[in-house]
């Protein structure tokens, strides 16, 4: 009887035990009393989290302050899942589910002798305050018992696929590139410029890259018109044309347009512009992204840009074409007045991990700091590319594989085939401490006779040594140096000096026509004398005569029968001031440019250094050698630009434009014609690329 009774003794608080709800148990809480278990789990929990929690850049430069809600759950294996993040930042998402994601596993909790997953909130207080952070648990009357049904979804699953249900701006997410236009990328700079460790000179940026330190989805948010409650309304106004949307991929669709009429004071009875485009992104398991662009476009535009596209140069105008638009392409004659011009852009990009990716594609890129570039520039129609971007602690470092075509020379295989060279150019930036920044460019140029050389597609930079030995003026090798100082949260300083040959032995002589090099000097100033959104540039380039040229158009650095570095091409000084404001939805800029710059003439028989497309053996002299020498043009431009944001999602805007040129030259060109134009313009733009007319 005796042993009975102690057996009861003993047995009975066994029995209430396991009846009761126990916490979750970390290792070094094992043999604490049940009482303690869930003082010890939670504690435990907080001292995990906050020592591998880093506050996201963006959060900091905003200095945010606020509370960020975390829901989390430690399911019946004992792993830690994140459910919900309550806050606009996506960086404080990522980062909090970066933390759970690494938390040991552990012992589950317990229920009614079973393990059950239990729920919990973690409130995150900006700035981190660790000891007066609390950890809260949040029972649910059912529990998910270790083993599980079939052919039903679970919590997290049920979470995952309402969050993308209720997501507004998805690519923001992305490893997409963010369309590239100057306007757009003041805010993203700022950000940037703000922040520590960050490289602004390689563009486009890609949305994840951008959303660590500026807040995409708050900007178009506080656009967005919960009152369109038709399906049109929310068409035009909110959302994408389509959207599709699941767990493993998701794809947009746009229908696009860049519709404008105006008129100048020329002749032409009316300019526009009639652009219908359709845009496609998507991503497939956050590591594969895709996006095309097609236009289908006809035009017609100032008189000086008509006759730009119409001009007969044999250097320069495309074979078998009516005239080259541009940065845009070839054309073909609509009407007997207007050009029609169809263009494609597509990319498709890798991400195998958080420090590289790899795109491959037909667009534009663009490396430098300024609005213009001598290193990289967009002005030339798109081209096929591959790219690899990689980030690793101080460096960035961006490797362009390039094929250019070139329409004004035919291939050696085939005459009804346009000629084609290759580029290859490699770009190292260096955040040598939190103000200065250092860039070291180089490209190698080759014909296109037997395809891209296999030692070029080196990714190593400083190989210009591969380009001299391949055989005496068997290619075209360019190197160049780029900086950025931080003057001020507000200010930068920046510039670039790109050198296509240069005579060491001859530097009392700078006049030789071998000292063929650019330079770039510029600053920026973010919210101007404490205007929030107000936003002031001012630049300067030089570049001698004959820099980029080279015995032959074919090996030269162009693209297209234009510059793949500054618009002007060589020979030349240019002044540039910009203005840009924004408040809500409206926006504007405002743009100066006066410059000095040596044409050739018309019959083309001497080269005075200006057309990159002209040989450079054909010079005007070996000695003298001065800026704007030969058929001299003075250049005065003056734009202004008004723009009121449509559709946040898709970057559909009403435009407004009013510009002013004189270009005052010694003898009239037929693509170049002396006089004054003033043109204005409305429409409708989509968001995509910069027009550049300012030459």
């Amino acid at each position: 009887m005796l042993k009975k009774y102690l057996f009861l003794i003993l047995f009975f608080p066994t029995i209430l035990l396991s009846q009761e709800e126990r916490y979750p148990v970390f290792d070094v809480c094992k043999g604490e009393e049940i009482t303690s278990i869930k003082d010890c789990f939670l504690e435990t929990t907080k001292k995990h989290f906050f020592s591998e929690f880093k506050t996201p850049a963006i959060v900091e430069n905003e200095n945010f302050t606020g509370t960020a809600n975390s829901m989390f759950v430690v399911t019946a294996d004992g792993e830690f899942k994140l459910i919900y993040v309550n806050t606009p930042y996506e960086a404080i998402k990522k980062e909090v589910k970066r933390v759970f994601d690494n938390f040991p596993k552990i012992t589950p909790g317990w229920f009614n002798n079973h393990a059950v997953e239990m729920q919990f909130e973690l409130p995150i207080q900006f700035p981190i305050n660790i000891s007066k952070t609390k950890t809260k648990a949040n029972f649910k009357t059912t529990k998910t018992k270790k083993v599980k049904t079939t052919k039903k979804l679970n919590f997290n699953e049920v979470v995952a696929q309402k969050n993308i249900e209720d997501a507004t701006f998805i690519e923001h997410s992305s490893r997409l590139n963010i369309p590239f236009t100057h306007q757009r990328y003041v805010d993203f700079e700022y950000a940037l410029h703000k922040a520590k460790g960050t490289h602004t000179a390689s563009k486009p940026y890609t949305y994840d890259e951008v959303s660590a330190y500026y807040d995409l989805t708050k900007e178009k948010k506080q656009f967005l018109k919960p009152e369109k409650q038709s399906w049109l309304g929310k068409k035009v106004w909110n959302e994408h044309l389509l959207e599709v949307k699941n767990k493993d991929y998701w794809f947009t669709v746009d229908f696009l347009l860049d519709v404008q009429l105006g008129k100048d004071n020329s002749d032409v009875p009316y300019t526009f512009n009639n652009s219908r485009i359709v845009h496609i992104n998507g991503e497939i398991l956050k590591n594969l992204s895709f996006s095309t662009t097609y236009y289908e476009s006809q035009g017609r535009f100032a008189n000086y840009i008509n006759r730009f596209i119409e001009n007969p140069a044999p250097n320069v105008r495309p074979r078998n074409s009516e005239g080259l638009v541009p940065g845009r392409g070839k054309a073909k004659r609509h009407r007997t007045d207007s050009f029609d011009y169809p263009v494609a852009e597509a990319y498709l990009a890798y991400t195998p991990n958080k420090y590289m990716q790899f795109q491959f594609g037909n667009g534009k890129n663009f490396l430098g700091d300024g609005y213009r570039s001598f290193v990289l520039s967009d002005v030339s129609a798109p081209t096929t590319y591959l790219k690899l971007k990689a980030n690793l602690w101080k460096f960035q470092y961006t490797n362009l594989w390039m094929w250019n075509t070139e329409p004004s020379l035919q291939s050696a295989f085939d005459p009804n085939e346009h000629a084609r060279k290759y580029v290859a150019a490699h770009y190292l930036s260096i955040n040598v401490n939190d103000r200065l920044n250092l860039g070291f460019f180089e490209t190698a140029v080759t014909r296109g006779g037997n395809g891209i050389d296999a030692g070029f597609l080196n990714p190593i930079i400083f190989y210009r040594s591969l380009e001299f030995n391949r055989g005496e003026d068997a290619g075209n090798a360019i190197l160049g140096l780029t900086g950025k100082y931080k003057l001020t949260d507000q200010v930068s300083l920046y510039s670039q000096l790109v050198v296509d040959e240069f005579s060491f032995n001859k530097l009392d002589a700078l006049g030789r026509w071998e000292n063929k090099f650019a330079f770039q000097l510029g600053a920026k100033y973010f919210d101007a004398f404490k205007v929030k959104n107000l936003f002031l540039q001012l630049e300067y380039n030089y570049a001698r005569p004959y820099t980029f040229a080279h015995e032959t158009s074919s090996l030269n650095y162009g693209n297209y029968s234009q510059p793949l570095g500054h618009l002007w091409g060589a020979n030349f000084w240019e002044a540039v001031g910009i203005a840009r404001y924004k408040r809500g939805r409206w926006s504007g800029s405002a743009k100066l440019i006066a410059g000095k710059k040596g044409f050739d003439f018309v019959d083309q028989a001497v080269s005075f250094g200006g057309d990159i497309y002209q040989s450079y053996n054909i010079r005007f002299s070996d000695s003298g050698n001065v800026i704007g020498q030969g058929n001299t043009a003075n250049i005065f431009i003056a734009d202004v630009q008004a723009n009121y944001l449509i559709n946040p999602s898709n970057r559909t805007n009403l435009i407004a434009s009013l510009s002013y040129r004189n270009f005052d030259i010694n003898t009239p060109l037929p693509g170049f014609p002396s006089g004054q134009t003033v043109w204005f313009s409305i429409g409708v733009r989509a968001d995509l690329f910069n027009w550049y007319f300012d030459f």
